[in-house]
């Protein structure tokens, strides 16, 4: 069995599957650190855990009540959301990679760390069980350096301060899901509680909307996405650090907008003119920061969407094509978001074949 980790910066993720990839078991453990709820398979119950690894060993314990026999895991995969510019592909995890994947913290404070207590927690219970780092970012890595850079000083830019891209997990495995239905230059939406574009060029990434940050690009379900840099400035000043970044993270967006949340099936059962103002300015901004990626693959063949809203809500897509119709008649293709499926086959494939 393959044990799927995607430790959240207050939740877990987690599924099992069998080495044909079919799945066993998933669920997870929400808002840890308060009053949360441990998930699986369909099934929840409060779970008050006040770590990552105490929810790990909660979520595990659970699942060893369902009969689940865990001495049949041969490999533990964990999403990293952030690898640098060096960390492009998917490793086996070393001494080495976790020092590595540590050190990039500053680039993914509410990510990075709690990945890196998914790996120690497993790597404390299976000392001797194969452990594998999937990358969000690596997907990005075929971006041109036109496509990434800030116009920043040199010393800024050295330091790693320029685009890397996210979502990349769940782009590859749209990429593999459409085979050879997959068009030359496709323009793809994961629309979800975060949320992006990616121009995909022959099957790679050409260019994105997330830059340095998962809070950058689009509006979201309660971040921001891109606004003005002074304005940036003046929340920190008025607000302190702190407290800009609950603005921007958790406070703006669709749910700041609707003053309903950011689920999207409320927002549109609602009815309000908030509501309604909200749907139109999520979709439009989605529509005109899309459009711009199109010049860094010279065209679009088609469009893509996934993640949950972007499957789910056919308004949210009708009224996003509506504001690019002018590209054309284009074909659509609706994808569901696999991302623990595809972070299994992934580490299966960096392992290699058993010996």
């Amino acid at each position: 069995m393959i044990l799927v980790l995607n430790m959240g910066s207050s939740s877990l993720k987690a599924a099992v599957f069998d080495d044909g990839l079919a799945i066993l078991a998933q669920g997870g453990v929400s808002e840890i650190g308060g009053a949360g709820k441990l998930s699986l398979n369909g099934r929840a119950a409060p779970c008050a855990c006040q770590s990552h690894a105490s929810a790990l060993e909660s979520w595990l314990a659970a699942l060893t009540a369902t009969g689940a026999d865990l001495s049949a895991l041969r490999i533990v995969a964990h999403r990293v959301v952030h690898g640098g510019t060096e960390l492009t592909t998917a490793q086996p995890l070393s001494p080495a990679l976790r020092d590595r994947i540590a050190q990039l913290s500053d680039l993914a404070p509410l990510h990075n760390p709690p990945a890196l207590a998914g790996m120690d927690a497993a790597a404390a219970r299976w000392p001797d069980l194969p452990q594998v780092a999937v990358f969000d970012t690596a997907f990005h890595a075929t971006q041109a350096p036109v496509d990434t850079t800030y116009p920043l000083p040199a010393s800024l830019r050295d330091a790693g301060l320029r685009r890397y891209g996210f979502h990349g997990i769940s782009y590859a495995g749209l990429v593999r899901s459409l085979g050879p239905d997959l068009p030359p230059r496709l323009l793809a939406f994961h629309i979800g509680a975060g949320v992006s574009a990616c121009a995909i060029r022959d099957g790679q990434s050409a260019a994105t909307t997330m830059g340095y940050s998962p809070l950058s690009g689009t509006p979201m379900g309660t971040r921001s996405g891109d606004i003005d840099p002074a304005l940036v400035l003046r929340l920190a000043r008025d607000l302190g650090i702190e407290g800009a970044e609950q603005v921007l993270w958790r406070e703006s967006g669709l749910s700041a907008l609707s003053g309903i949340g950011p689920d999207m099936q409320r927002i549109e059962a609602a009815g309000t003119p908030e509501a309604e103002f909200a749907i139109d300015h999520f979709c439009q901004w989605i529509a005109r920061q899309a459009a711009g990626l199109i010049p860094a693959m010279g065209g679009v063949d088609a469009f893509a969407f996934t993640g949950g809203i972007g499957e789910n809500s056919v308004r949210v897509r009708t009224r996003i094509l509506d504001c690019l119709s002018w590209l054309g008649d284009l074909p659509v293709h609706i994808v569901r978001a696999d991302e623990e499926r595809t972070i299994a086959r992934t580490a299966i494939e960096a392992l290699g074949p058993k010996p």
